[in-house]
Formats: structure tokens, C-alpha cells, sequence
């Protein structure tokens, strides 16, 4: 019985500490997050609306004028960018995400792959970890797995730049991102987004398409050569400001789950504590009583 004893009381005393260690982590993750919440809150409708509106420019242009980054091929060549994070401890979120990567791995590119032409390019170790395993037969490019130990728009750009210069040069015929799209701490969506190329603004069928009205100045082509390469590299920054905000706003939940469980162990714990700590009271007292008993009769 004081075994025991001994061993619930260094179970609770190890799960008093693991505690500690969660909580510490929520509030670790709480502050990462307000700054990660507040540069993708102010990011999105800025990007949104620019993306919305290189779609419509792209879909409506005037006689000559196009983007090379609209032009659709037949995908033969493509690389999927697999946005995840740099540390664990955070839920389902990166596997949620590598699950969106890969069923876009093995269902729309599942030819392309066969043929030995599909890249997966990391930003983010958990993804890289994931795929060296398991899919060695596709050109893994883990140049940038820790891009979020500093994270700013002009290392983004950087690979963002690499990418649609492969995409011109006829090395990538798409590229398309999986991250994780920010709602709040509590919910996070894995996407896996078209990015090269623009993808045209769908009309449905028996409506008639809106002409943009758009005024160009200067001309449409001066104007593409500028505007579409911005754009693009302002939506992949996004993807990587959404990963990042849903990276700490899951580790936020995962740890304050964490901690209720833990203060139910603890619960669950105490009690059987205590029914041990009675029994073996109440034992030793029958033990004296009879013991007493066995005196008086002698």
C-alpha cells in the first residue's frame, strides 16, 4: 500500500509539472499570436482584393494585351509548396495540411508524378519530415524550411520570385500552395490553392460575364509588367502569414486542452490518493484494534 501511495504521488507530481509546462506554452503562444493575428488581419483584405482584382484584369483584357502568369498549360511539370510549421505541439494543424497536399499529390498530380516531374518545396521542417519519408520519388527542395525563424516579406519574396521565374522559363507548368488559412484561434483551414497560374474569374452557366471597368494609365501592357509580379507576391506572402498566425493560434488550443486534462488527471488523481490514504489508515487502526484485542484475551 505505501508503494503505492508513493508511486500516485509521483504521478501527480509529474503531472503538476508537465501543467506548468502547458500553461507556460498557452501563454507563449497567446503573445506570438496577437502579433501573427494582427499583420494577417490587416494583410488579407488588402491581398484578397488585389488577387480579385488581377483575376478580373486577366479574364477582360483588351486586344493584344496578356500576362504570361495567366496563360494555362497542360501540367506536366508542376510544384506543390507545402506551407507548415517549424515545431509540433499544435494540434492536428500541420497534419491537416500535408493532408491537403497530399491528395492534391496523388489525385489531380498523380500522372505528373508517375512521370517523375512533380517538385515539393518546404517552408516549415514538419512537412519536410513528413514527405522525405514517404515520397522520395518526387524532387524535395527543403531550401527554406526555416523561413519562419524569420519571417519578413522580402525573404518570401525571394522564393516567391524563384518560383514564378520557373513558371516563365517553362520549368513549372503550376505551382500551387498548402497552408493553413487563418479564422482564429480556434479554427484554422487547410487550403491548397492554385497559384500559378491566375486563375480566370469563373462565370456560371447562363450568366453573362461583367466586363472590369477598368482605366489603364499608362498602358495595359506597362502596367501588367508591374502590377502581376507585385500581386503574386503579395498572395503568397499571405499564404505564409495565414500559416503562421494558424501555427500559434492551434499550439494556443492544443495547450489549454492540455491543461484542463491535466487539472482532470490531477482530479482523478487526488481521489485515488485519498481512497489509498484511507485504506491503509483504516488498516493499520484494525491492525491495532485486533492487535489490543489479542492482548486484553491473553
Amino acid at each position: 500500500m505505501a508503494a503505492n501511495l508513493k508511486e500516485v504521488r509521483e504521478r501527480i507530481h509529474s503531472v503538476k509539472n508537465t501543467q506548468q509546462i502547458t500553461k507556460a506554452m498557452k501563454v507563449v503562444s497567446a503573445a506570438k499570436l496577437r502579433k501573427a493575428q494582427q499583420a494577417i488581419v490587416q494583410m488579407r483584405p488588402y491581398a484578397n482584393k488585389q488577387n480579385e482584382m488581377l483575376r478580373n484584369i486577366l479574364s477582360n483584357l483588351d486586344g493584344d494585351a496578356s500576362s504570361a502568369f495567366g496563360v494555362e498549360r497542360k501540367v506536366e511539370k508542376a510544384c506543390i509548396v507545402v506551407v507548415t510549421s517549424n515545431r509540433g505541439l499544435c494540434g492536428a494543424f500541420n497534419s491537416n495540411v500535408i493532408k491537403a497536399a497530399v491528395a492534391k499529390v496523388e489525385g489531380e498530380y498523380a500522372d505528373v508524378r508517375a512521370a517523375g516531374n512533380l517538385s515539393l518545396l518546404f517552408i516549415g521542417k514538419k512537412g519536410y519530415e513528413y514527405f522525405k519519408k514517404r515520397y522520395a520519388d518526387c524532387n524535395l527542395i527543403a531550401d527554406h524550411v526555416a523561413l519562419f525563424n524569420d519571417l519578413s516579406f522580402e525573404r518570401v519574396t525571394e522564393i516567391s520570385q524563384k518560383l514564378m521565374d520557373q513558371f516563365l522559363s517553362g520549368e513549372y507548368d503550376a505551382v500551387d500552395v498548402s497552408y493553413g488559412r487563418f479564422k482564429n484561434a480556434a479554427m484554422q483551414f487547410p487550403e491548397c490553392e492554385t497559384w500559378l497560374p491566375v486563375q480566370k474569374v469563373e462565370v456560371a452557366e447562363g450568366e453573362k460575364q461583367m466586363k472590369a471597368d477598368y482605366i489603364f494609365e499608362p498602358s495595359q501592357e506597362a502596367l501588367l509588367e508591374e502590377l502581376v509580379p507585385s500581386i503574386l507576391q503579395t498572395t503568397f506572402f499571405k499564404f505564409n502569414l495565414d500559416t503562421h498566425a494558424s501555427e500559434h493560434g492551434a499550439r494556443m488550443t492544443a495547450m489549454d486542452k492540455a491543461s484542463e486534462n491535466a487539472d482532470e488527471l490531477l482530479r482523478d488523481l487526488r481521489i485515488s490518493y485519498n481512497k489509498a490514504r484511507q485504506e491503509a489508515i483504516t488498516r493499520e487502526l484494525s491492525e491495532i484494534v485486533g492487535g489490543a484485542a489479542a492482548l486484553e484475551s491473553a
